[in-house]
């Protein structure tokens, strides 16, 4: 099934949208929001379900569904956590800071605590204090938990992932340095992220849903121009199931919580860091891999970050061309 929050104060209301993402009902009288869905996740799942089957056998009122009157899924969660799980991604970014890529990065998955108390639209604009802080998009997927256990090993974590959509999430390339210098960790450098108009259960995707990874190609443009075709199941060092696992080692997870993949990055069909989607190559999900192969090749990175006026898209089709998960429209706006 496919689920949405339509803007209405913090949380939204949910509502359950149809396959082709033209219409929806509303679904208030199972739960108000989409977190008190995930609360009560085993409760409302069926009875959910059973609406998406009425709206797609157009046997219940429905409402045009406007991607642009969609918050992020949910609009604040009480937890949202970014893993790694594409290490060609953190092997180029870190050549980019002269870097080296620890050996524990290959089996011990990279993730940091996002900021969760407030989540971009994906229509909403990205708001930009400042060019030289280097902003930049990073076009990943993202799943939501129910409530996840203390040591739930990865093969049952896979039971735990109810939800999926996309994410981007914005980086502030210039300030990452000095934060990371400090040894503690991202902050500044990590502002709001926005997540795709629809989230879908696993079982939505069929086929295309294995190994607790998705086998379509994550679609980014960039300026209206394609940028990044990578295949997201593809180059994936860890999945779904082994971030949540991850997470969940020293702690509950509670329902509601957001873990994302980190940016969806393949490496060329020869093993090389691969060429942009111009010249017949998979392209990249951020600025800063092709920043990172011009320096290779040229000695340095022609292409800047984005400043006010930039626009970038994240989006993910079926095998017929049909979105999945709704759009991701953004313009970058001096804040």
């Amino acid at each position: 099934m496919k689920l949405a929050s339509l803007k209405s104060g913090r949380d939204g209301v949910l509502v359950v949208v149809s396959k082709d993402l033209t219409r929806y009902c509303a679904a208030g009288n199972i739960a108000p929001t989409m977190q008190a869905a995930l609360d009560n996740w085993d409760e409302c799942a069926p009875r959910l379900e059973a609406l998406y089957t009425d709206v797609e056998h157009q046997a219940v009122p429905c409402g045009r569904f406007h991607e642009r009157e969609a918050a992020s899924p949910l609009p604040r969660a009480y937890q949202w956590a970014d893993g790694s799980a594409y290490i060609n991604h953190v092997e180029l970014v870190r050549k980019a800071r002269n870097s080296e890529v620890p050996d524990s990065f290959y089996h011990d998955p990279l993730m940091y605590q996002g900021g969760s108390d407030g989540f971009l639209a994906p229509r909403d604009p990205i708001p930009l204090g400042d060019p030289a802080w280097g902003c930049d998009m990073e076009g990943e997927i993202a799943c939501i938990t129910d409530d996840v256990p203390l040591g739930t090993t990865p093969e049952d974590a896979a039971g735990h992932i109810k939800l999926l959509m996309l994410v981007n999430d914005v980086s502030l390339r210039g300030l990452i340095p000095g934060e990371l210098a400090k040894g503690f960790g991202f902050f500044q450098s990590k502002p709001a992220s926005a997540f795709s108009p629809v989230a879908v259960t696993p079982d939505e995707l069929g086929d295309a849903w294995k190994d607790s990874l998705i086998h379509h190609p994550l679609m980014v443009d960039y300026n209206g121009q394609p940028f990044g075709r990578a295949q997201a199941a593809q180059d994936a060092t860890f999945n779904l199931a082994q971030l949540v696992a991850h997470a969940a080692k020293t702690r509950n997870l509670g329902a509601g919580t957001v873990i994302g993949s980190g940016t969806v990055s393949n490496k060329g069909a020869d093993g090389s860091p691969g060429k942009p989607v111009s010249e017949g190559g998979a392209g990249y999900s951020c600025i800063a891999e092709i920043r990172m192969i011009e320096t290779i090749a040229s000695g340095e990175a022609k292409t800047p970050f984005m400043r006010a006026g930039d626009t970038v898209a994240v989006d993910m089709h079926d095998e017929h061309g049909h979105s999945i998960f709704g759009r991701i429209e953004q313009e970058v706006v001096a804040a």
